[in-house]
């Protein structure tokens, strides 16, 4: 795992814990015969947990200093998930999408799930939400609707 400096300007912030790493990657298990495409792998800290999965890992990163992963050569697309077709990440096929997604683009990332949601029937990952100035408070994406301490659950 290669150690970068979250860049501000692209609303990174790297997941470092791998409990919540493992959590998150746990929940691509709703739909466990899809692929998983991530966005933002950042160090690759939840990618770590996906690819133990059994099933086929792709990463997207616009970033391109960010995806250095040797193990993952060719599983790596080096692209702005927003401007990507999605019809060409797994050849057509529905998959799970999932990450510790960008904060400035969150909201840009699920208006393109939805748009795409004959090819993405399960969406998960975290988020952060900037609530007043600097304070920032974290919540986890899962389907179903389901309600716990632990974040927000759509």
């Amino acid at each position: 795992m290669k150690l970068v400096k979250p860049k501000k300007f692209l609303g990174q912030h790297f997941l470092k814990d791998l409990k919540v790493a493992q959590d998150i990657a746990d929940t691509v298990d709703m739909f466990p015969a899809l692929p998983i495409l991530e966005v933002g792998p950042g160090m690759g800290v939840l990618t770590q947990f996906l690819v133990k999965k059994g099933r086929p890992v792709k990463v997207v990163e616009v970033d391109y200093e960010s995806v250095a992963y040797p193990s993952l050569e060719d599983c790596i697309i080096e692209d702005d998930f927003l401007k990507m077709n999605l019809h060409r990440v797994f050849n057509g096929e529905p998959f799970v999408l999932t990450g510790n997604y960008p904060y400035n683009i969150s909201s840009q990332i699920f208006f393109k799930m939805l748009e795409n949601k004959e090819l993405i029937p399960c969406c998960t990952g975290m988020i952060q939400i900037v609530l007043q100035g600097n304070h920032i408070i974290r919540g986890n994406i899962f389907a179903p609707t389901e309600f716990t301490q632990r974040g927000l659950y759509c």
